[in-house]
């Protein structure tokens, strides 16, 4: 192997992925590659450009706007034209906006290139939608991390109390099962559970006991 191994997790919103992905990448001591972060970034862009939901008018701003991922002291930062928009992008309307606009060809043609160049090396645990199908179906070790819909609105219900005002649990799930069917319902790279993929459904376990789970995973498949 010419590199160090990639660990890709895939799943639905809400299902633990970013957690997860950072406390694995730390175990490893692998770099976590949040892919979700850029489609959210390119949300954030077109929001506050006042995007209108053409497809045709993406092509020219996507141009000439830079989206990239950076790792500060270990810690991940998005920046949209040198500005660093990591909290600004972690909403649920910018959330729902990325799942939306994940299924243009123009935002996907974008992002590739960067997630891969992110990847060159291996050492790095990569999450998202289409990670172990389309951007990295060589990948060394494969995940799809699940939730049921109601446990995955508990959790995102938990996380949102007490930072962006009145949250209404009905509002989140009704906004889940919207992306789950934005997410496999998308004609490109649509949300499926690669072949390969060791299933792990995270509902009722901890997050270390997941964690552990993959660790053991892993350990029997790579000579880590």
């Amino acid at each position: 192997m010419n590199r160090r191994p990639i660990i890709t997790i895939d799943g639905p919103a809400g299902a633990g992925k970013s957690t997860i992905s950072k406390l694995l990448a730390s175990r490893l001591s692998f770099i976590c590659l949040d892919t979700g972060a850029l489609y959210r970034a390119e949300a954030y862009r077109l929001k506050c450009e006042g995007w209108k939901g053409k497809a045709e008018t993406i092509a020219a701003s996507s141009r000439i706007t830079k989206v990239a991922i950076k790792y500060q002291e270990g810690r991940l930062q998005v920046m949209v034209d040198g500005d660093d928009v990591t909290e600004k992008i972690r909403t649920e309307e910018i959330g729902l906006l990325a799942s939306t606009i994940s299924a243009l060809p123009e935002i996907r043609e974008k992002l590739l290139p960067i997630q891969r160049k992110l990847a060159a090396a291996g050492g790095v645990v990569a999450e998202g939608r289409d990670m172990g199908t389309v951007v990295f179906p060589d990948a060394d070790v494969k995940f799809y991390l699940d939730a049921s819909v109601e446990e995955r609105t508990e959790r995102r219900y938990r996380e949102m109390v007490g930072k962006d005002g009145p949250v209404n649990r009905v509002d989140i799930e009704n906004d889940l099962i919207l992306r789950d069917r934005q997410d496999r319902g998308r004609s490109i790279a649509p949300l499926v559970i690669p072949p390969d993929a060791v299933i792990v459904d995270s509902s009722g376990l901890s997050i270390s006991e997941v964690v552990d789970f993959m660790i053991s995973v892993i350990e029997r498949v790579l000579p880590l």
